[in-house]
């Protein structure tokens, strides 16, 4: 299905190489959600590097630990050549101390004076970036692998903007569109599943972990729409609080997959008590679990509304995991803006025209006169189409 033979190389690859190839500073961290293609970006700049390799991964079912990465740090020791060598070490939050094993090796190369560069991956951003900061402060970077975008589906993989709506934008998933049942399973088996217990459960205590699958299938089936704790509760038919599902909510955005967006006030404490504004990572979540057909899904106007307004959203809060801007919501009474993005002191406000009823739209005009935005955008209708927006980088759209 890729549109050549040449293997598609995500646009973080040259950054990463132009790191790898400036003298040993700091511990390169390319973190992101499963699927995003890190390990396949790692091959792809490594091997292109002129620096023998070592590569080992903890993704196991049992947990490594301090000695294995030692191991592996020495055997990375021996391999190098008068010029240096470079250690990956995949999934690296999932080795038992980790961050503390790698600072005092670390530590110890950098005395040494060794040439050892090191790249570390992690499919739990999160918990990755907790021992991050708890170990290794001023001794790495991050680069942030978020979900694949429009335009790199359809470079990679001919997509329409209609198949990136509906099955997201998992490459790893791309060649069975053409099967919906066996694509339906990968991304459940494969990703959600994976994801919850080996990202989440298997690191993070987790004391109800029937209430956070739960959650993650509300969040699927309510993405786009404001639901409060307390109602939340109430669907979820479960004896937990408000603040366990707040955490829940954060676990699962840390792994890449729903986020809750706070409501926007220009008062960081009203926005962090506020009602989420549940969204998917990636619009492929939102199609397995509707049951819906690529088919039925486009004939549904009203959950093929929804999943526009949620891939709008996603390549919103995708860019927002990386740094690149905060994302928020407004809503007073019955006036709503559906996106609130904040870079700097630059604030844009967005609504989305997906076809679920509103054909004007008072919450752009209410939000205006409260907070006087640097920008207000209307996708879809007669706004901007969809597809434009979405082959964009959120940063054409927003202004600093």
């Amino acid at each position: 299905m890729s549109k050549s033979s040449a293997p598609f190389q995500r646009p973080q690859a040259a950054e990463l190489a132009r790191r790898l190839a400036e003298p040993r500073r700091f511990i390169q961290v390319v973190a992101g959600a499963r699927q995003v293609g890190k390990t396949t970006l790692v091959h792809q700049v490594t091997e292109a590097a002129k620096l023998p390799v070592r590569f080992a991964s903890a993704d196991e079912p049992t947990l490594r630990g301090a000695e294995w990465i030692a191991q592996q740090w020495q055997a990375a020791r021996l391999a190098a050549d008068p010029d240096g060598v470079i250690l990956v070490i995949d999934e690296a939050q999932k080795a038992v101390g980790w961050s503390e094993s790698v600072k005092r090796l670390w530590d110890e190369d950098t005395r040494a004076k060794r040439p050892l560069k090191v790249v570390l991956l992690g499919s739990a951003p999160l918990l990755v970036q907790q021992g991050l900061t708890e170990s290794l402060a001023g001794r790495f970077e991050i680069l942030r692998l978020p979900h694949w975008s429009f335009a790199e589906m359809r470079a990679a993989f001919d997509f329409s903007v209609d198949q990136y709506l509906y099955f997201g934008g998992y490459p790893g998933a791309a060649p069975l569109v053409r099967e919906p049942d066996r694509w339906r399973r990968y991304i459940l088996d494969a990703l959600v599943e994976t994801t919850i217990a080996r990202d989440v459960l298997l690191l993070t205590r987790v004391d109800k972990p029937a209430l956070l699958r739960r959650l993650f299938e509300l969040g699927c089936r309510y993405s786009g729409q404001v639901l409060s704790y307390t109602k939340m509760l109430g669907q979820l038919q479960d004896a937990g609080n408000t603040t366990t599902l707040a955490h829940y909510l954060e676990l699962l955005a840390g792994a890449g997959l729903l986020t809750g967006l706070a409501k926007f006030s220009g008062r960081a404490v009203r926005q962090k008590g506020s009602s989420p504004k549940l969204q998917v990572l990636n619009t492929a979540l939102m199609s397995t679990q509707s049951g819906l057909s690529f088919e039925e899904a486009r004939t549904d106007r009203e959950f093929w509304g929804r999943l526009v307004e949620s891939a709008i959203g996603a390549h919103l809060a995708n860019a927002a995991a990386a740094g690149e801007c905060e994302l928020f919501y407004w809503r007073e009474r019955n006036q709503e803006v559906d996106f609130v993005v904040r870079a700097g002191r630059a604030v844009t406000a967005i609504e989305v025209k997906s076809g679920r009823g509103r054909d004007t739209h008072p919450g752009l005009a209410a939000f205006a006169d409260a907070f006087k935005p640097t920008r207000r955008l209307l996708v879809g209708g007669d706004g901007i189409p969809e597809k434009e927006f979405l082959l964009r980088p959120v940063a054409h759209w927003i202004m600093r």
